[in-house]
């Protein structure tokens, strides 16, 4: 029945939406917008002058700073053709203008070997990366794509969970499992600089949370990288998120108003003077997800989350004495705050938990953000150069109380009207981490011919680390005694993080493309955290009827979760942490091989298929024999809390991926990814297991249709996804009852996996255009994403839930149908 109550919910939802579009609109004029922006050269960055950029019957050529206006377009979608002698002319096809927000275009051109009076039509390929040392395992994302998928929430890292080989660890977290490898092998980046996880109710150690603290709204077309990745990415073994800013708009003061269940928010944008061409962006986000359990929909716990979170980018042109440009100054921040506090003691027996530990009241906090400072300058026509000075943060502070609970006779909870009965509340847990990081990103962008292109860069973070952590625990099974307080850590150390590194890519013929590099890194924090060289090497292959075929190999390098590394061996009482085993880890090495063959088919159809071998080593495992190995964590609202580690162990990871994916045209779109993998890992104990997110295979299936009715537009979305279960074994009762956590048998660790994991998702999506034809317009946005409309039952884990029948093995489950809409103006 509510699966019936779903779809009638739905239907009738789409029934007022059809009607709301067509409408009429009687007395109102053809709407019109403006479409502007940048030519440069794409390796440096230098404006182009006399392109022409045309659209329809219209058409204006760029000026000398390479910018161009075009006035009176039509909303609606449009193709955009920009050419120039003697670069490769590029198409943009359904460019998308609204009557309540001006169009600007960066557009970069890259330079034909030949120089020839007339150039072949090139359409952009879309999907491609930015990045021009890259050439497998590598995508272009926009925002009108992250807005596009179904079940993506706006956020970068669930839009990515569609691509092949990857996969969400769970419906709670935005964590992504790339090739097999754990989320927290994931590098994120904003302007160049590495930022700590840019998410609310973040963990430390992990790279992931609930809710995104990045707003798409303010990001321009970014990078996101599987494998392989180009020289200049250090730091990650398993894929990485290039954050680009965009400017605001420096003519004309623009506004945004959304409510919705993730928050209401705003963002203001425009210039800060007209003369200069500086410009101003800002935004804000505030939720309180009380509405969520009013109205009954379950997010996994009835505790209530908060958090808010915001942006602001201020860009500055340079000139000089003679007015001509000589770069751009950019001052930029981001951040947010998030609390929960989870009371089980207010709790009923039948009520869930998954981001918590249900025998306790837990009280927690994070915070993260980052600043910077951004200068970018077209040295000349061949050379350009690119620096940026940020701070960043993160932080996490939680406190638990232990819940005594009455029992009876045979020593069972009492429950009375569906709540245990509570005896006292005593302190259990205690801790306070923080991390400050200092950071420097800057390189020099050389282009030595049409041919060769050479980047040389330096990426540098200098981290402060503070960390607290005190607990205690039962003494035995009689859960009546406590262990004296133990400081497990007691922490202020400051270190960096130095990589320094060179690409260089030469176009060998007209077809046939090759990418070099080397890349080094210096932890200071010991001697053993010191990769000298890593070199990068790939290479491209156009072949004919629109095929291409590229190889790629390179060895890559990541320093351990900073928390682990000062753990204390044997935790001491009052504030002393006591030795740190685990201080002198060295770094998490892989070696990555990737062939990829893409072709595409008609006009605006791709097929990609990519195979891949990675070779990891040097992983931290327990000295003493055990299944543990870094591998398997990163996806959960816990840390770990190992015994000494040592860098001996290894894994694997290979598959396949297929991606068959039509790029937005005539209206529709569609997205098909299959990936089958095997990733395996060997612990201190030599047996070669599965890693907790073998999942072995995972398909996703989307498309997306739009529906054109004059002035307004109707999108229709959908999802079906599916992959493999998690790993897991049989449970170590006696010690999870002294524990109070479930630890599974080290020796038959992964021997078991939960169901498959199914999932389908349904957006809505209505735009309204609306104004007079000789004033400025507002659009209207109604969306409604339908998480798992069918409600599918999906095991997420076990968790330690004392039940008054005796058992503490609970079942978690995923999240269930979660409709999230929201009401977006745009003026």
């Amino acid at each position: 029945m509510k699966i019936f109550a779903r779809f009638g919910a739905t239907v009738c939802l789409l029934s007022l939406l059809v009607c709301l579009a067509v409408t009429p609109l009687l007395g109102q004029g053809q709407l019109t917008q403006t479409l502007r922006g940048h030519v440069v050269d794409k390796e440096s960055k230098f404006p182009l002058v006399g392109a022409t950029v045309q659209l329809a019957d219209k058409g204006v050529l760029t000026d000398t700073a390479g910018l161009f206006r075009l006035t009176g377009i039509p909303v609606g979608r449009h193709t955009v053709k920009v050419t120039l002698v003697g670069y490769k002319e590029m198409v943009l096809a359904d460019v998308s203008l609204d009557a309540g927000r001006e169009k600007i275009l960066d557009i970069e051109l890259e330079e034909e070997i030949r120089q020839l009076v007339a150039v072949t039509v090139q359409a952009q390929r879309t999907g491609e990366a930015r990045n021009e040392m890259a050439v497998v395992s590598a995508r272009q994302f926009s925002v009108e794509e992250t807005n596009r998928y179904a079940g993506s929430r706006g956020e970068p890292a669930r839009m990515a969970s569609n691509f092949a080989g990857v996969q969400g660890a769970d419906d709670s977290r935005n964590d992504i499992v790339i090739r097999g490898n754990s989320p927290q092998g994931v590098l994120w980046r904003v302007d160049g600089v590495s930022i700590p996880s840019p998410n609310h109710f973040a963990i430390a150690g992990t790279s992931g949370g609930p809710v995104s603290i990045i707003n798409n709204r303010y990001l321009a077309n970014s990078d996101f990288f599987t494998g392989a990745f180009p020289a200049e990415f250090g730091n990650t073994v398993a894929g990485a998120f290039d954050l680009k800013l965009r400017n605001g708009n420096n003519e004309r003061h623009e506004k945004m108003v959304q409510f919705g269940f993730l928050g209401t928010e705003a963002m203001v944008e425009g210039p800060l003077s007209k003369s200069s061409k500086a410009s101003y962006l800002a935004t804000y986000r505030y939720a309180n997800l009380w509405l969520f359990n009013k109205i009954g929909i379950d997010i996994g716990t009835q505790a209530v989350p908060t958090y808010q979170d915001g942006f602001f980018r201020f860009n500055f042109p340079l000139r000089n004495r003679r007015g001509e440009s000589v770069g751009a100054l950019a001052l930029w921040a981001l951040g947010g705050t998030s609390t929960v506090d989870i009371l089980i003691s207010e709790q009923e027996v039948k009520d869930r938990n998954i981001f918590g530990n249900n025998d306790r009241d837990q009280y927690y906090t994070a915070r993260m953000g980052a600043a910077g400072l951004t200068y970018t300058r077209p040295l000349s026509p061949q050379t350009f150069w690119k620096a940026t000075l940020a701070v960043s943060g993160n932080s996490q502070d939680a406190n638990h109380n232990y819940l005594f609970l009455r029992r009876d006779g045979d020593r069972n909870p009492l429950v009375v009207n569906n709540r245990y009965v509570i005896d006292s509340l005593r302190p259990i847990l205690d801790y306070r981490f923080s991390e400050m990081k200092y950071s420097l990103a800057t390189f020099v962008n050389h282009k030595i011919s049409a041919r060769a292109t050479l980047k040389v860069g330096l990426n540098t973070d200098l981290y402060r680390f503070r960390a607290f952590d005190s607990v205690r625990s039962f003494t035995d099974l009689s859960y009546t005694r406590f262990t004296p307080w133990r400081t497990r850590w007691n922490t202020n150390e400051t270190f960096a993080l130095v990589q320094p590194y060179v690409s260089f890519r030469h176009r060998l013929t007209e077809n046939l493309t090759l990418t070099a590099g080397l890349n080094a890194l210096w932890f200071t924090l010991n001697t053993r955290s010191v990769a000298p060289v890593e070199p990068r090497v790939g290479l491209s292959w156009e072949l004919p009827a629109r095929q291409k075929l590229s190889l790629a190999a390179g060895l890559h390098s990541q320093i351990q979760p900073l928390y682990t590394y000062f753990y204390a061996e044997n935790p001491g009482s009052g504030s002393a942490a006591g030795p740190l085993a685990n201080r002198t880890m060295g770094l998490t090495k892989s070696w990555h091989y990737v062939a990829s063959y893409q072709r595409l088919l008609g006009r605006s159809i791709r097929l990609l298929l990519e195979t891949y071998y990675q070779r990891l080593f040097n992983i931290p495992v327990e000295q003493a024999q055990s299944s543990f190995s870094m591998v398997n964590t990163g996806a959960a609202f816990s840390r770990i809390f190992p015994g000494p580690l040592v860098n001996t162990g290894t894994g694997r990871n290979y598959g396949l991926e297929l991606t068959v994916e039509k790029f937005f045209s005539n209206h529709y779109y569609f997205l098909l990814t299959g990936s089958v993998f095997d990733a395996k890992y060997t612990g201190s104990d030599g047996v070669l297991r599965n890693t907790d997110f073998n999942g072995r295979y995972a398909f996703n299936a989307l498309f997306s249709k739009e529906f054109v009715f004059r002035r307004s537009s109707l999108n229709l979305g959908f999802k079906y996804t599916t992959t493999g279960g998690r790993w897991y074994g049989p449970v170590d009762e006696a010690a999870s009852r002294l524990n109070q956590e479930i630890i599974y048998q080290s020796a038959s660790r992964n021997t078991l996996q939960f169901a498959p994991y199914k999932r389908f998702d349904l957006k809505v999506d209505y735009k309204m255009n609306r104004g007079a034809a000789d004033r400025r317009g507002l659009t209207h946005t109604i969306s409604v994403d339908l998480v798992n409309i069918l409600g599918i039952q999906n095991l997420l884990s076990l968790s330690y839930a004392p039940q008054p029948d005796g058992s503490f093995i609970k079942q978690e489950y995923q999240l269930g149908f979660l409709p999230i809409f929201l009401y977006r103006v745009d003026f």
